[in-house]
């Protein structure tokens, strides 16, 4: 560091107390510690995880990280431990100028769930910067008529530290003629001269060589110097001279260029050219007051020259040289110190993080969505800036520090009534006129499964005819779902029941996905009138599909409902449009929704959240289990163009017993006509 180089042991020693005293303390939420300037890689700053209440075993599960506006690497945390160390060199005159208070804002952001804090990092001033004069020689010319305690002003030194380490005093080489006074006034500058102490005599000694040593007040103390050069001359005994020393005067900064600052008025008893006064600013002039004004010669008038601007340069200092043009030109001298007014030419920035887009319909309130942080470069009630949000939406703000806010979820959102926000956050500053800025953020909310579906109406009724043919189309149902992609998708199923002494599915069916309503035997008016479906909630967890429930004969009569496919992790089979299974009571009841024509082998299965896998051709199980009944179905898939019976194409229980009880009933008429409704049938409807 380059404190180590220029100090010594007492340098070292003043670090190691620096670093012993950096602590940390909390209030109002935030964290300060304190770190000197020019500290090494790796010094010890804070327990910051600890101070900020984080367990060191959830840093990197929360993503725990560390910004910085503008301040680079200049600190980091070890996510091992949770200190916060040193990283980089930090140079507190170049972060913060001559500044009385210098400090590193740090945001720390957590995620799951989201949190902000905040901590203040002050860097405390080291004396690791001597004292430095603009020149190392300087020419001065005196005449030897000049009386004593004349005096002549020198241009003091600067120490780009604060505070003691930057309080400066001056010493010259002990001197018969000349003495240096040094005063200070109000506004924290000093005024150095060289004054004379008695008569100069050219003929004795023609330059006098002084060394003026300027020292600061650090532990341990730093030097600059300058060579005063003093040449006596033997012309013109009057200087021009000004009613004061120091002028003060005040500008705004949006003052046009070539506004008038002040008017110069030296003056010098002398006659003729030895009178005649030029006017120039004293070297060496600063590039901050070249570049924002200019000095009339002859006139003395000062200028703006270009725009000021209040958060570039709040204030100048003007050193004028009162110059007569006799022979021997003689000097006068004065400060003018400008104050710039800052007036409300800046408009507040707004600048937006999100951290949790999109928003579930389902957030709860005060989720964080976004952090918001403002500024304003004015100063006073014109950089004092208010916040807004648009009005009417489900957001507010909380302010977590002075400027910084979190946009929070103040109410419940509903994505199916608004799927999307643009929030627009205002920043207003209290300057007069006021000026503002916005900045919006998209806030997309985001669909959970929280509607069931719905039918058009809550009752149908459909008139079918007698005797109608097996598999044949009679309704078709459908529902709507308001959710949204895969939450919106709806599934088709029966309640089964029992009517009478047989199964409700073993008169009509439902194709989960179209929604078409099938008879799956032919229908008899004088056995059933009327076939009636109940409606049941859906549950929960599971997605929803709509379920029918069809009454048959003359009239079919449909419900609204929602139920369950399957339990969690089971299959949702959908079966063959018709069987040719056979009724026996030993093989049990066949009731196949409707899916798929006599001659096709085409099979599709679902399966649950578990398993999303379809099954596809070639790749079908031997046998499936009816839902509710013990039955077995096995199936076996012929060549293409086989003329086997297609009866053998799907059968219940025991295979052989099947068969032969088949073969033995073919003679009953009755038995011919259960058959026939309970036979694999072609539907051109489907």
């Amino acid at each position: 560091m380059l404190l180590s180089r220029r100090g010594g042991p007492g340098t070292r020693r003043l670090l190691f107390s620096l670093l012993l005293l950096a602590c940390w303390k909390t209030g109002s939420g935030q964290v300060h510690y304190s770190v000197p300037e020019e500290a090494k890689h790796g010094t010890f700053v804070g327990r910051i995880a600890q101070d900020l209440g984080l367990e060191l075993t959830e840093l990197v599960p929360r993503l725990f990280r560390v910004a910085s506006k503008g301040r680079g690497d200049l600190l980091e945390v070890n996510l091992q431990n949770g200190i916060l160390f040193v990283n980089s060199r930090i140079d507190r005159e170049e972060l913060c100028g001559r500044s009385l208070e210098c400090s590193i804002h740090l945001e720390v952001i957590v995620e799951r769930p989201p949190q902000v804090f905040h901590v203040e990092v002050e860097v405390k001033d080291i004396n690791d910067n001597p004292p430095v004069f603009p020149e190392n020689k300087k020419r001065i010319i005196i005449a030897e008529s000049r009386p004593p305690e004349t005096r002549f002003p020198l241009d003091g030194a600067s120490d780009a530290d604060v505070g003691a380490n930057s309080a400066l005093t001056y010493r010259i080489d002990p001197s018969d003629y000349f003495a240096l006074d040094t005063k200070h006034n109000r506004e924290q500058t000093s005024s150095l001269s060289l004054v004379l102490r008695k008569s100069l005599d050219r003929e004795e000694i023609q330059e006098h060589r002084l060394l003026l040593t300027a020292t600061d007040g650090g532990k341990p103390e730093l030097t600059g110097t300058v060579q005063l050069l003093i040449t006596v001359l033997d012309v013109n005994d009057n200087a021009p001279e000004f009613d004061k020393f120091i002028y003060k005067v005040k500008v705004l900064e949006n003052a046009f260029n070539g506004t008038l600052v002040f008017k110069l008025n030296a003056t010098d008893p002398d006659d003729g050219i030895n009178g005649d006064i030029i006017y120039s600013f004293r070297r060496p002039v600063s590039p901050a007051v070249l570049n924002a004004f200019i000095i009339n010669p002859n006139s003395g008038e000062i200028r703006t020259k270009g725009k000021l601007d209040f958060e570039e340069e709040k204030f100048y200092e003007i050193s004028v040289e009162a110059v007569d043009q006799g022979n021997i030109p003689m000097a006068g001298h004065c400060t003018i110190l400008v104050e710039i007014l800052d007036i409300n030419d800046n408009a507040p920035e707004v600048t937006i993080t999100s951290l949790s887009l999109p928003v579930p319909e389902d957030a709860q309130v005060g989720t964080v969505i976004a952090l918001v942080s403002v500024s304003d470069r004015d100063s006073g009630t014109n950089g004092q800036v208010t916040c807004t949000l648009t009005p009417h939406v489900p957001f507010k703000l909380v302010s977590t520090f002075k400027n910084y806010y979190s946009l929070v979820l103040d109410s419940a959102l509903d994505r199916e009534s608004v799927s999307g926000y643009t929030v627009v956050v205002t920043a207003k500053d209290e300057g007069s006129p006021s000026l503002s800025a916005t900045a919006s953020v998209s806030v997309e909310v985001a669909d959970v499964n929280d509607n069931a579906p719905v039918f058009a109406q809550p009752e149908y009724t459909v008139f079918v005819k007698e005797n109608n043919p097996p598999g044949c189309h009679i309704f078709t149902v459908s529902a709507r779902d308001v959710d949204a992609q895969e939450n919106a998708l709806v599934s088709y199923s029966l309640v089964e029941r029992r009517v009478g002494e047989r199964a409700l599915s073993s008169y009509v069916s439902v194709h989960a996905e179209s929604g078409k309503v099938y008879a799956l035997q032919p229908l008899d008016h004088e056995e059933l009138e009327l076939l009636q479906f109940q409606p049941r909630q859906p549950n929960p967890d599971w997605r929803y599909s709509a379920s029918l429930r069809a009454g048959m004969h003359s009239s079919v009569h449909l419900e609204e409902a929602g139920i369950l496919r399957a339990g969690p992790g089971g299959s949702d089979q959908q079966w063959p449009t018709v069987s040719s299974a056979t009724p026996e009571p030993e093989a049990g009841e066949v009731s196949p929704p409707v899916g798929a024509g006599v001659n096709s082998n085409s099979w599709t299965f679902k399966y649950g959240p578990g398993n999303p896998k379809q099954s596809g051709p070639g790749e079908l199980p031997d046998k499936f289990i009816i839902p509710g009944s013990p039955a077995i179905i096995s199936i076996r898939q012929e060549p293409t163009n086989s003329q086997i019976d297609k009866s053998d194409f799907i059968t219940f229980g025991k295979k052989e017993e099947t068969k032969k009880k088949k073969k033995k009933k073919k003679g009953n008429k009755t038995q011919e006509k259960k058959e026939k409704g309970n036979s694999t049938t072609d539907n051109s409807d489907q």
